[in-house]
């Protein structure tokens, strides 16, 4: 299975590592890393990612938006916001960690439906989409093809729900036990949300 991670100045590192490291552990993962122009793109620890131009993007694959700095810019950039609406519109699974969440909400795409996003940046995210059906107490939502997480360590729990869903449920604990990672699987459990 293919996946296309797009990726932008300023992303969160671990919103991609996080997800990328539980998705390496499936059989047939196949990783693409996309931007608009293509190029390497730099998170906000400095990690260069090398990248390929949104016309690599493969159609009815899953694509996983990070979160981070760069979605304040990127929050009011319409030509970015369109593309990210198409590639959604063409992808049969969406994963947005964090942030991520707020500018797949900006296009309009998860008005209606249920979604998180990190609570931290919790009034950035609800003035980036005031038709969602945001869900503070959520660990990660999902709603048809979209998943959403909150913030960073979130996106290891949401991706292990959608191998999960996607996969098998012993997939995902197995997954889990192999990354040392105590997997948080109650998705509408977050100990960071505050009331």
């Amino acid at each position: 299975m293919r996946f296309n991670f797009l990726l932008f100045e300023d992303f969160e590192a671990l919103d991609l590592f996080g997800p990328l490291e539980v998705l390496s552990q499936t059989e047939g993962f196949e990783p693409f890393f996309l931007s608009v122009t293509g190029g390497l793109i730099i998170s906000r620890q400095g990690a260069k990612i090398a990248t390929e131009p949104l016309t690599s993007f493969v159609p009815n694959e899953v694509l996983i938006v990070p979160g981070g700095q760069g979605t304040r810019k990127l929050v009011n950039d319409f030509q970015f916001l369109g593309f990210l609406r198409e590639l959604a519109e063409k992808s049969s699974w969406v994963l947005t960690v964090s942030t991520g969440a707020a500018l797949l909400a900006k296009t309009g795409l998860l008005d209606g439906l249920a979604a998180t996003s990190n609570k931290r940046a919790w009034p950035f995210a609800l003035l980036s989409g005031p038709k969602v059906n945001w869900k503070k107490n959520a660990r990660w939502t999902v709603a048809g093809k979209y998943y959403a997480s909150s913030g960073i360590s979130a996106g290891i729990d949401m991706t292990l729900g959608f191998v999960a869903d996607r996969f098998n449920y012993p997939e995902a604990q197995k997954i889990a036990i192999v990354l040392e990672y105590l997997w948080r699987e109650d998705r509408d459990n977050d100990p960071f949300a505050v009331s």
